[in-house]
């Protein structure tokens, strides 16, 4: 091709100046932790953290003092409330479930802004510690679903806190980078820095999180679920799931991997190299009619059943019975 004189070098200068200029005014935008002003506080409704915001605190307590306690992280656009069904039910078991509404999502302060990985680790981190000191003696196992999966996957990663017993990682989002086709990582790069704001949603692609059509219908009409994510608060995810697929690798706390083999969602290859990376003290369990939303399927007893065995003895044999199937599933070129 050639080019004129007017359109030369010269020409296409402008435009790319102009186009770093857009890109430096429409930064992704974050809302990470500030600084710290005081300790984190438990209360009955809220986790306070260090900058003083507080997290929106739910809780399922049996009716006994519990055996064991669940702290579970919730997934993206979701919020605490997600563990309603499971929690139930592991109450019944003698198992306290807490959760909180992680910060940019439910009812916390300016939710659908991304806070960042180190903001999402920190404050898991110090509701382990409070939520221990509020439960003293008694196992503490910190539980992440999806996003919250992926952070979970970062705070017990080389040096766990020492409150915890075990982990369970439920369809952990560990779709890392390098696994997405190229033009998808530098689109979402480009609207990121272009159209910050942009609102993205699913919907029209037929991904279906769950066979729990009258749970999805519920989540549609619940205010506190978010239903379109900025573009930034996107990449600020996969940027997360980056990094929980690198964190694998050594883990001294038993942990739990629980897998939905239908999972639309972190796909088969994704959690194949993951668990694929980590050593130690780790189980694996999935479950051919499980999709992502694992813990609200109409199939969710099995899961559920097996995660609280697991979480009343590490050692002990799930009642599912289909490990041997699930490394079979996992790692099927070593068997």
């Amino acid at each position: 091709m050639r080019f004129s004189r007017r359109a030369g070098p010269r020409g296409r200068v402008l435009p790319g100046i102009l186009l770093l200029g857009a890109l430096a005014a429409c930064a992704p935008v974050t809302r990470p932790a500030g600084e710290p002003v005081m300790a984190p506080a438990y209360a009955d409704d809220a986790l306070t953290m260090a900058d003083a915001t507080p997290l929106a605190l739910h809780a399922w307590l049996p009716s006994r003092p519990p055996r064991a306690v669940i702290l579970a992280l919730h997934g993206y656009n979701d919020y605490g409330n997600a563990f309603d069904l499971p929690a139930t039910r592991w109450a019944e078991k003698g198992i306290a479930t807490f959760a909180y509404d992680q910060r940019g999502f439910g009812q916390s302060a300016m939710p659908g802004l991304w806070p960042g990985t180190a903001s999402l680790v920190a404050d898991a981190e110090a509701a382990v510690a409070l939520i221990a000191r509020r439960h003293p003696g008694v196992p503490l196992v910190l539980l992440g679903e999806s996003m919250g999966g992926a952070v979970t996957a970062l705070v017990i990663a080389r040096d766990p806190p020492p409150e915890l017993s075990a982990a369970v990682l439920v369809a952990p989002a560990v779709w890392g980078q390098d696994a997405m086709p190229w033009g998808y990582r530098a689109s979402l790069w480009l609207l990121a820095h272009i159209a910050p704001g942009m609102e993205l949603s699913g919907s029209g692609l037929e991904i279906w999180p769950s066979d729990n059509i009258p749970m999805l219908r519920a989540l549609g009409q619940d205010p506190l679920v978010i239903k379109g994510s900025r573009a930034d608060a996107v990449l600020g995810l996969v940027r997360l799931m980056d990094s929980g697929q690198a964190s694998a690798g050594e883990m001294s706390l038993p942990v739990l991997l629980v897998y939905g083999e239908q999972d639309q969602i972190v796909p088969r290859e994704a959690m194949m190299l993951y668990a694929g990376r980590l050593n130690g003290p780790v189980r694996f369990a999935t479950y051919p009619q499980g999709y992502h939303m694992l813990l609200r399927d109409l199939g969710r007893a099995l899961p559920v059943d097996d995660i609280a065995s697991f979480v009343l003895d590490p050692a002990a044999p799930l009642p599912s019975g289909n490990e041997e199937r699930s490394r079979e599933f996992l790692f099927p070129a070593t068997n």
